[in-house]
């Protein structure tokens, strides 16, 4: 964990995915002390959920050699969390995409959104938690500037879909075919989605911000009218041809 110029970074793989910190803070004993707990909590999260495991408890209750009410009290939150976003979504977000329990298109931005809320908790007001491309973003990236990020273009390697500015605390999640080819399923109709490249949604709480980006691309072509309907949420689509739409408050985040 390293000190910079600007603070404190830290790049952790896990989960499956690379999650990085960027702490612009002085890194005090206290901030230290959250990121290593922070990074200690995305491995326990690996160990609960990943599907990939034989062994998680996420596996274990899919196969039903264990019951809710002997999982970790995390499970019952996320399955809470992942009900609430089916219904949110008409059933766009599913906890079982492919028929087998797999809470994974919650479980990445949860995790990031907790890992942020350590740090806060222990003085840092300037952060970037990247989680696989999930990011929390607080405060700035240095006096008077905003933090921006780039998001990948889906179908040109290299180049970027567009740049997002934080002007406040903000949260960015992106869907997409780039790395994973479709594999985002429409769960009333149990098919991989396909009318859709990519698809970025901003907003204020990454565990929503992540799970709304799964259940819009899970859409398809309804998902610009219904992601116009979210307060607080705005969104840029990249489509398979190239064209690309936005919502109508898109354009104070990107450019």
């Amino acid at each position: 964990m390293p000190d910079t110029p600007a603070g404190l970074r830290h790049v952790e793989h896990v989960m499956g995915t690379v999650f990085s910190f960027d702490i612009r803070d002085r890194p005090t004993p206290a901030i230290r002390r959250a990121l290593a707990e922070a990074v200690r909590r995305l491995h326990r999260v690996d160990a609960v959920f990943s599907p990939y495991r034989a062994d998680s408890h996420i596996s274990r209750l899919g196969r039903g050699e264990t019951a809710l009410d002997d999982c970790p009290p995390e499970v019952h939150e996320v399955l809470a969390l992942c009900a609430r976003a089916e219904r949110e979504s008409d059933g766009y977000f599913s906890v079982s995409p492919a028929g087998s329990l797999d809470p994974c298109g919650l479980v990445k931005g949860w995790a990031t959104e907790a890992a942020a809320r350590l740090l806060r908790a222990a003085g840092a007001r300037h952060t970037c938690v990247n989680g696989g491309g999930d990011l929390a973003i607080s405060g700035r990236a240095a006096p008077g500037a905003p933090w921006r990020v780039g998001v990948a273009h889906p179908l040109r390697p290299g180049a970027l879909a567009t740049v997002v500015t934080a002007h406040h605390d903000l949260a960015v999640a992106t869907s997409g075919t780039a790395e994973r080819g479709a594999h985002i399923v429409d769960p009333h109709r149990g098919v991989p989605v396909t009318a859709l490249a990519s698809l970025t949604v901003v907003g204020p709480s990454l565990t929503s911000t992540d799970t709304y980006a799964t259940a819009a691309f899970a859409r398809g072509r309804g998902a610009r009218e219904w992601l116009e309907g979210l307060d607080g949420y705005e969104a840029l689509a990249v489509l398979p041809d190239g064209e690309r739409w936005q919502t109508s408050g898109f354009a104070r985040y990107g450019s």
